[in-house]
């Protein structure tokens, strides 16, 4: 009997140890989690994609709604159980099903890791190069393509990345997360306003403002509210099971509706902001071509080097944008690498240091298979697909839709509505109650099966998103 007082006392001290301090903290963590690549890069192409100005529109809405209910549901799910995202599903039941929603929960943050800490690396070489006076080599064509076809030098910048995470998760939830993202948050957000105001003032920039912001309905399409739903989902951390870790350590006084609302606006915030820096800038300097601004992937590391450099200045706006984004790319790995840690000591028994350790150690295998893919590897595919995009796939298009309906069906058919408004409103008053019910219930699995029947179609191209 001692021994399992001492047991229940050491686990309720390593819980203890496991909180965030305040609402600030856990705000600005999940808010750095949300905020990355997606937001400066992803959302401003897809906007420019699919009509701009109405595609802003479809996802304030959707964000507002489905996100709402995705954040609440797994942030309730996390503090309800104490447990990270296998636990948490587990604690409500043994069968089969229960178990497997917890896993891929718990897997994709362990897939998505390495090949989002490539992508961090790329930025890493940006920052380095702009900050050397280089600007007129990243602005040639053949740069981007030739650094990340150099194995070599992009493993460095890789692992450069993904040990500036590790070291912030080591340090703990308050000493690392909370405090990383203390500083990095309003560092991005003063770097994100520098950066759109510069954007928006360029002779010309007006009309991409006015395509971003203004709605025009003739542009609207279905494929618009399919994009809109699945940049919501790559933004705002969903079905990954960092939401439900981080709702882990969340105190019981903590109003969970509150919090939500805030990330909404801070994680929209950001994007908008992205719009705005990336859209008017390529309209100035390309007379609005559309062809530039829908250039996908390529348009961060091929297509702005060049507008920085016909803008004058090109090091110190090169530099600064790319810091910027090297904050949000950081925060967003951190929140990754923090669920797999979780995950890990939960199942294993083993101690934080560890488990960051064991982490740290599938990332940089998995990672550096997806830099070998550009490069020694480039010869490699997985159903036509080049190492680091099939992650990508596999991760955003198949395993996410599906995790996020686990959790649904997990609200829906065993939780149930009540309790998840019981721990709601432990600390809130759940005014969006009614429309959360809705949502949940009726709306958000029949997006997730659109969403993931659509993302296979596109992958082998039957349809195009």
């Amino acid at each position: 009997m001692e021994n399992q007082n001492q047991s229940a006392d050491k686990q309720a001290a390593e819980k203890q140890k496991t909180t965030f301090s305040g609402n600030l903290g856990y705000i600005l963590a999940v808010a750095g989690s949300a905020v990355g690549l997606g937001n400066i890069w992803r959302f401003p192409y897809l906007a420019a994609k699919y009509g701009g100005g109405i595609f802003l529109l479809v996802y304030l809405i959707l964000m507002m709604t489905f996100g709402y209910a995705m954040i609440v549901s797994e942030t309730a799910i996390g503090r309800m159980t104490g447990k990270s995202p296998v636990g948490a599903f587990e604690s409500f039941g043994k069968k089969k099903w229960l178990k497997f929603g917890g896993w891929i929960n718990a897997v994709i943050p362990m897939l998505i890791l390495p090949y989002y800490s490539v992508i961090g690396g790329w930025v890493v070489k940006y920052v380095f190069e702009y900050v050397r006076g280089n600007a007129d080599v990243l602005s040639s064509d053949e740069f981007f393509g030739g650094f990340i076809g150099n194995s070599f030098v992009s493993e460095i910048c890789f692992v450069v990345f993904v040990l500036l995470a590790f070291l912030v998760i080591a340090a703990g939830v308050k000493n690392g997360i909370e405090a990383v993202s203390k500083i990095i948050m309003p560092l991005l957000v003063i770097l994100a306003l520098i950066t759109a105001v510069y954007s928006v003032t360029r002779p010309g920039a007006l009309a991409g403002v006015k395509y971003f912001l203004v709605p025009n309905f003739k542009d609207f399409s279905p494929m618009t509210v399919v994009a809109a739903m699945g940049q919501m989902f790559y933004s705002l951390s969903l079905a990954m099971g960092i939401l439900i870790t981080y709702g882990s350590y969340l105190k019981k006084d903590s109003d969970i509706e509150k919090n939500t609302t805030e990330v909404e606006f801070f994680d929209t915030g950001i994007a908008i902001l992205a719009g705005l820096m990336i859209i008017p800038a390529v309209f100035a300097f390309t007379d609005g071509n559309m062809d530039t601004l829908k250039a996908g992937p390529s348009l961060m590391f091929i297509t702005l080097p060049k507008v920085f450099d016909s803008m004058g200045m090109a090091n110190i706006i090169g530099s600064v944008f790319f810091f910027m984004v090297l904050f949000a790319a950081l925060t967003s790995a951190i929140s990754l690498f923090e669920t797999s840690t979780a995950t890990i000591s939960e199942e294993l028994g083993l101690n934080r240091i560890l488990s960051s350790v064991i982490v740290l150690a599938v990332s940089l295998l998995l990672g550096t298979a997806s830099v070998f893919g550009y490069g020694i590897w480039s010869f490699v595919e997985i159903f036509g697909m080049q190492i680091l995009d099939f992650f990508d796939f596999l991760t955003n298009s198949l395993m996410m839709p599906i995790s996020a309906f686990f959790t649904c069906i997990l609200v829906i058919k065993v939780i149930g509505f009540d309790s998840i408004t019981k721990e709601v409103r432990l600390s809130s008053k759940f005014r969006r109650q009614p429309m959360y019910y809705v949502v949940t219930k009726y709306i958000a699995p029949f997006f997730l099966l659109i969403i993931l029947a659509s993302s296979i179609a596109s992958a082998f191209g039957f349809i195009t998103i």
